[in-house]
């Protein structure tokens, strides 16, 4: 089960809106709670058009065992900075924090890999969950099985299996 950490970067599905917080399911013991007005260009009169089911990519800003925790989308300079509401077309999956860690590494090779084979978007979320999308709904599955796979192949088994898909 997912712990949150202050300023980590998770992706949270909208299950509930309270009156002006939302309420994220993060995959922690308790759901994150998230203000309307944490978003970029965010006031009273213009509110974002968050719906229940919605995924959304934030940051925690509050996070301990005595507080409930707390998230928002955007920097410290008022900035989305690529945080906010995820597309509605994509593949939501979840795989080990482990995993996640790899991915996130700089010049992490099953990435590199990945976008030779085809253009798609990817979301990591600190909590496990990666969102992609690709052009074809095939592709984007095509993407998230490698993704699913790459947790237990060996470098030369996932190039292999990318130079089958590749037809090389």
């Amino acid at each position: 089960q997912y712990v949150p950490v202050k300023g980590d970067h998770v992706i949270g599905i909208v299950t509930a809106k309270a009156g002006d917080v939302f309420r994220l399911d993060v995959g922690g013991s308790e759901p994150a709670s998230l203000s309307y007005l944490a978003f970029e260009g965010a006031t009273k009169r213009n509110r974002p058009n968050v719906q229940v089911g919605d995924l959304i990519y934030g940051q925690f800003v509050v996070a301990n065992k005595d507080m409930e925790p707390e998230m928002v989308c955007i920097d410290s300079s008022g900035k989305s900075n690529g945080m906010g509401i995820i597309g509605q077309d994509g593949f939501l999956l979840k795989v080990s924090l482990g995993l996640i860690r790899k991915l996130l590494a700089p010049k992490c090779e099953i990435i590199q890999e990945l976008s030779q084979l085809y253009p798609f978007e990817l979301v990591l979320g600190m909590n496990g969950r990666i969102w992609v999308k690709a052009k074809t709904v095939q592709q984007t599955l095509i993407i998230v099985n490698i993704l699913e796979a790459c947790e237990y192949m060996t470098p030369q088994q996932r190039k292999q299996a990318l130079a089958k898909l590749s037809g090389n």
